[in-house]
């Protein structure tokens, strides 16, 4: 159990990092984004949980606002995970935790 708590909590921060990742070279490419070949790769990288965030959310949220959606629920999901995993150790030992 222990190990597939570590595994969600790697893939969430690995999630949350290409989102942030992609907006903060979105920012800094400007308009040629599109062009870059490394925000391509990030975008690449955070289609599954933006494609996921579209899926679960109301039509009212609009396509621009789903990066930031996204964001937040992989936040409260890796608050959520580190949690678990904090009660796992107390319940396994201190040594099955490093």
């Amino acid at each position: 159990m222990l190990l597939t708590v570590v595994i969600a909590k790697s893939l969430i921060e690995l999630s949350l990092m290409f989102i942030v990742a992609r907006f903060i070279l979105g920012l800094l490419a400007g308009a040629k984004r599109s062009t870059n070949v490394f925000w391509q790769l990030l975008d690449i990288a955070a289609r599954p949980a933006l494609w996921l965030t579209r899926r679960v959310s109301p039509k009212l949220i609009l396509d621009q606002h789903i990066p930031l959606a996204a964001a937040s629920w992989l936040l409260i999901a890796w608050v959520v995970v580190v949690k678990l995993k904090i009660d796992l150790c107390f319940q396994a030992g201190a040594a099955a935790c490093q």
